[in-house]
């Protein structure tokens, strides 16, 4: 028996989504015939070739006729600014497309220089990088030898423009790394998803059913599985699925991953099922395995575990006694077969060279250890298995599955997507990595915790580590202890220090709009933020709203966080819950400032200037924290000289009882 496990549109374009890796190596090794496909990055290449080009001008034609005048008063700019441009668009794209993916290195050199893209409106980002009056911006944030990175920064801008041809002019549901996203986060209602399956195709859905068509005649599988990690592949899923029903109407159709986890556990309209058999929570080896094994017997006899399906005109959830989950150790390794890794595209959108990582290079994916080892954060789902279920590996195991994936894909590049990688295995893996000779690059996310001193980042980046990220959230202390972070802001101004001089790259994720965070305290953290890159100890970092979820302590206790929940009538997917609270700060309206200054910190810019200049809508109150505050912290976790320490303690010594040293030691 074959199963095809596929990624649906959209995902990353530079690397796969791990997921099928994880499931098809497992599968392989308890003897299931496993194969896999990426149905998101077939999909974005045939959009985005010579034929699909042409394609798209064909139905905008038909979309946004000519006036009398002759003018497309009706199209959008991006879509003006394509037709206008379609022959250059065409003539260049495959060549493009070969140089992200790495193929074609030579044509740097035309891209780079002038005449040779058609420049839509996402060039206009050029004009926040000059950085001096007639000066060139690009030229100037890449130096004089930077000619690829310069070439793939535009060739990403030319990419971002056809992207937002095809949802301006297209599909409003389509953008890069997400499709149909509104239809499915947090939507009490299967309606709008189902009408938009069984309305009248784009040309993008078009696509999509023949590419699941393709894949269907060439593997024949038995059974189909769907990974649904966001709620921008919820459409492409169910796109896919409804397409398999039309042309392989006996195949089994199994879907699962983080928004099956996370939306779906309250799922009440049976009419999901009319796309899909079966909705795995959880982890997925487990319940994959067993419905696999099983699948040829009668339903009375099939073995389940946390699973979702329709009977008798209801959803139930059924979970065989005897069936537990398999141990992380025991999954296997991750196998990327069957992907098409020289096919991916590496992007560079932003020009900061930490933020580039999500979207540049072919990453293996790895996973240290199964949940969280804090599992404490009020915000986060700690009630549900991926979080709260915590499980170590070994560092030997965790090495040797490195080496065996370099020995498949020829790439030494790791991204470990823990939660939060724990320290100790991190300096257990590290170490093993050394002491076996690896030549390995690797990043990851941790907690900025007191455990990561100079001595471990000097090790982790000895291994290979270039980059991390973290969670510094609000930047403030009582909204850090009340989100029970268990980090202070002057701890992780240390922590992150300690990884910057090690040579490490730091990412920070922050956080807006928590409950009963005052306008003030959000202006205080971005002056936080603002210290922490002036001095060095982050390189790039990302503002998220603040969203409450029921699976959340927050979630189950709103009151003890000062909040009220609205109440929603759910049938279909449930998550993100709105709120009232009560302080009533209104951070929407700070959202764009608070994205403008992060930018620019990201690129060195506006760091020496007072915050408030950052919000051109909103009158903000001055900061109220002082301008040496980190600076002040990372002076304090300064060692101080060992003659100095004699001297110090000697003077204290002598000093009558009840007097107090003098002030003013150096620790020059």
């Amino acid at each position: 028996m074959r199963v095809l496990l596929l990624t649906p549109p959209m995902t990353q374009l530079n690397t796969p989504y791990p997921a099928t890796a994880y499931l098809t190596g497992f599968l392989r090794a308890r003897g299931i015939d496993a194969v896999q496909a990426d149905p998101a990055i077939e999909l974005l290449l045939r959009l985005l070739s010579a034929p699909g080009l042409i394609d798209i001008a064909a139905e905008l034609e038909r979309t946004f006729p000519k006036d009398s005048a002759g003018n497309r008063v009706r199209a959008p700019l991006s879509v003006r600014h394509f037709l206008r441009e379609r022959d250059r668009y065409v003539q260049t794209i495959d060549g493009i497309i070969r140089f992200l993916q790495g193929k074609d290195s030579t044509l740097a050199h035309r891209i780079a220089g002038d005449g040779f893209l058609p420049r839509g409106p996402r060039f206009d980002s050029l004009k926040q990088l000059d950085l001096s009056a007639g000066g060139d911006g690009l030229h100037q944030a890449f130096g004089s030898l930077g000619l690829t990175d310069r070439a793939q920064h535009l060739a990403s801008l030319y990419i971002d423009d056809l992207a937002d041809v095809i949802r301006d002019g297209i599909d409003p549901r389509f953008e890069l790394a997400r499709y149909g996203e509104r239809l499915a986060a947090s939507a009490p209602s299967f309606d709008p998803l189902r009408d938009a399956l069984e309305g009248p195709p784009t040309l993008v859905d078009r696509y999509l059913d023949q590419i699941a068509d393709a894949l269907i005649a060439k593997h024949q599988p038995r059974a189909v599985g769907l990974t649904i990690p966001f709620p921008g592949n919820v459409y492409g899923a169910f796109r896919i699925a409804r397409t398999i029903r039309r042309v392989a109407p006996q195949t089994t159709i199994l879907a699962g991953g983080g928004y099956v986890n996370t939306e779906l556990r309250e799922l009440q309209d049976a009419r999901v099922f009319d796309y899909v058999d079966y909705l795995t929570l959880d982890d997925g080896e487990a319940p994959v395995l067993h419905l696999l094994q099983s699948l040829e017997k009668p339903v009375a006899e099939k073995v389940f575990l946390r699973t979702l399906l329709r009977e008798n005109g209801a959803v139930v959830q059924k979970s065989t006694p005897q069936v537990h989950d398999i141990p992380m150790k025991d999954c296997g390794v991750p196998t990327y077969d069957g992907l098409p890794l020289d096919k991916y595209l590496s992007l560079c959108e932003l020009l900061n060279p930490m933020h580039r990582l999500w979207s540049d290079g072919r990453w293996n994916k790895l996973t240290l250890a199964h949940g969280c080892y804090w599992k404490k954060c009020t915000f986060c789902d700690i009630s549900l298995d991926y979080i709260g279920r915590y499980e170590d590996q070994g560092a030997d195991l965790i090495v040797d599955r490195m080496e065996k994936l370099i020995a498949e894909t020829g790439q030494t590049g790791f991204h470990f997507v823990d939660e939060a990688a724990p320290p100790k295995t991190l300096a257990a893996m590290a170490q093993k990595i050394i002491d076996r000779g690896l030549s390995v690059t690797w990043w990851g996310n941790i907690r900025f915790e007191k455990s990561f001193t100079p001595e471990l980042t000097k090790l982790l980046a000895r291994s290979g580590c270039v980059a991390i990220s973290g969670g510094l959230e609000v930047a403030s202390d009582r909204l850090l202890h009340l989100m029970e972070k268990g980090v202070t802001v002057e701890q992780v101004a240390n922590v992150t220090q300690s990884f910057a001089q090690a040579g490490i790259m730091v990412h920070a994720y922050l956080m807006y709009g928590f409950p009963t965070e005052t306008l003030q305290e959000t202006i205080d953290s971005l002056e936080r933020v603002r210290q922490l890159f002036e001095a060095g100890c982050i390189h790039s970092g990302f503002w998220h709203r603040f969203a409450c979820t029921i699976h959340s302590p927050i979630g189950k206790n709103p009151a003890k966080y000062g909040i009220t929940l609205q109440p929603v009538e759910s049938t279909f997917a449930r998550n993100d819950v709105d709120f009232t609270d009560a302080v009533g700060t209104d951070h929407d309206a700070l959202t764009p400032g608070l994205r403008k200054a992060l930018y620019n910190y990201m690129h060195g810019m506006g760091l020496k200037d007072d915050v408030r200049g950052w919000f051109e809508n909103v009158k903000v109150p001055a900061t109220t924290v002082p301008r040496d505050l980190v600076g002040r912290a990372l002076f304090a976790s300064l060692p101080v000289p060992p003659r100095q320490a004699e001297r110090k303690q000697s003077r204290n010594q002598t000093l009558p009882k009840g007097s107090k040293p003098r002030p003013g030691l150096s620790r020059r």
